[in-house]
């Protein structure tokens, strides 16, 4: 072969390669939109959507409907021996309850203050307290567990969460009769600078 075929051959070659690259991209500008998806510069947001009740089909079927209802009656009259119960923290990380003590702990926490006369004695202190909820969501016990060893911080505490109450009814995916929560509190009076 000759030097001259050779350099036509190269010269042929680069000018193939840059013909090659500049159609591709102009099918890329030309198809920006079409493949923004892959080129996503912001981080994709992820949603969680939980049913809270499945949809009713056939609402015209009374019958069924009167079943449903007695069915129900029948699961809130467990004797002691069937009742299911489980113990979970507000700040729990068990998936089954997370959602479900959010929203407890953002009701309780809307209702929660610090007792004017206990921040002018400056009383701290730390307590546990346990409360139990029904299917329903009505709450049928509270007890302070662990005493901040001050009344008026213990009674606050009750009391936020007496008045946060009645809470939702269980979630679907939740199949015990009774919940017991340990929500703690922590009073502090905070320096200010």
């Amino acid at each position: 072969m000759s030097d001259s075929f050779r350099l036509r051959t190269r010269s042929v070659m680069r000018v193939s390669v840059l013909v090659s690259f500049l159609l591709h991209a102009m099918l890329l500008f030309t198809f920006r939109n079409a493949l923004s998806s892959y080129w996503a510069t912001e981080d994709l947001r992820i949603y969680r959507v939980e049913l809270l009740r499945p949809p009713m089909e056939d609402m015209e079927n009374q019958e069924g409907a009167d079943a449903d209802v007695a069915k129900a009656r029948q699961e809130e009259k467990l004797s002691p021996a069937e009742e299911t119960q489980e113990t979970i923290s507000l700040d729990t990380t068990d998936k089954r309850y997370v959602d479900y003590a959010k929203v407890i702990k953002e009701r309780i926490m809307a209702q929660w203050q610090y007792p004017r006369e206990a921040k002018e004695s400056l009383l701290e202190g730390k307590l546990l307290v346990t409360f139990s909820l029904s299917k329903q969501g009505s709450m049928t016990q509270i007890q302070v567990t662990e005493s901040s060893g001050h009344g008026i911080l213990d009674r606050e505490a009750a009391r936020a969460i007496s008045s946060a109450a009645p809470f939702p009814p269980f979630p679907d995916h939740v199949h015990v009769s009774r919940l017991n929560i340990r929500a703690s509190f922590d009073y502090r009076i905070k320096a200010r600078r």
